[in-house]
């Protein structure tokens, strides 16, 4: 009788063990569930912000980049964009993620539009009021003549446009934000991690002034003509010819 009091003891432990077992993988499931669904969602709601390019926007998950871009101008969005549809994991650092107000690269000629549908960043030309350009107009002296792109073999959509280039570029980040393998961080690169004679990341202060180091096997350095970088990148040398002063002689 003891024993069979034993043996039911032990069951019954191994049971309870067993049903606290499983109940605790059936929470830990609810749990990472739940906490998908929250991150998702809440990725859902910042890149349906129009602000959703203004603070950080990417993956919840996302770990080690493979490819680290500095600066998300045209080129450093548009390569984000092309890099996150490849598959590769992509780190955006940018010094300011607002919208930029200035007056530069407000026309894209035809084959900068023929580039963007390469690319599948056509609809970022979509919601900016940008208007299709044919071609040029020269006026001197009260006369004038057009010139026309040679656009007789393209599609109809094919032509230049002219835009606010800083909703243009709005629209290229969020576009990269939209793939869940590219993150966009604002924050100041203050210095490129070098190992060896190897670039092997990156030193940046975030937008509340955290100083942190990303590493990726390859970092690309765009960030424009602000770029902090470039006299760690090269060292140009100008040379500048000696001009002999000018003499002049009385004959």
């Amino acid at each position: 009788m003891a024993d069979q009091y034993t043996w039911g003891l032990i069951l019954g432990s191994v049971l309870g063990l067993v049903a606290l077992y499983n109940l605790g993988l059936f929470t830990l499931y609810n749990f990472v569930m739940r906490n998908k669904r929250d991150s998702l969602d809440t990725r859902n709601d910042c890149l349906k912000s129009t602000s959703a390019v203004n603070e950080e926007c990417g993956s919840d998950n996302f770990t080690d980049a493979d490819v680290i871009i500095v600066g998300a101008g045209v080129a450093g969005a548009a390569l984000a964009h092309t890099l996150g549809k490849d598959g590769r994991r992509v780190q955006v650092i940018e010094r300011d993620l607002s919208e930029p107000d200035r007056i530069v690269g407000e026309l894209l000629q035809p084959g900068g539009y023929l580039k963007l549908i390469e690319l599948g960043l056509q609809d970022c030309l979509e919601e900016i009021d940008a208007q299709r350009v044919f071609g040029y107009a020269l006026f001197k002296d009260g006369r004038s003549t057009q010139l026309s792109y040679p656009l007789e073999k393209f599609h109809s959509d094919v032509a230049g446009r002219s835009f606010h280039n800083g909703r243009f570029i709005q629209r290229l980040r969020e576009k990269a934000a939209s793939l869940p393998n590219v993150r966009l961080e604002q924050g100041t690169v203050t210095s490129l991690v070098e190992e060896k004679g190897t670039i092997k990341g990156v030193q940046y202060k975030t937008k509340g002034g955290q100083e942190l180091t990303a590493y990726a096997p390859l970092t690309i350095v765009c960030d424009g003509c602000f770029s902090n970088l470039r006299r760690s990148l090269c060292n140009p040398k100008v040379r500048l010819p000696l001009i002999s002063p000018l003499t002049v002689t009385n004959n």
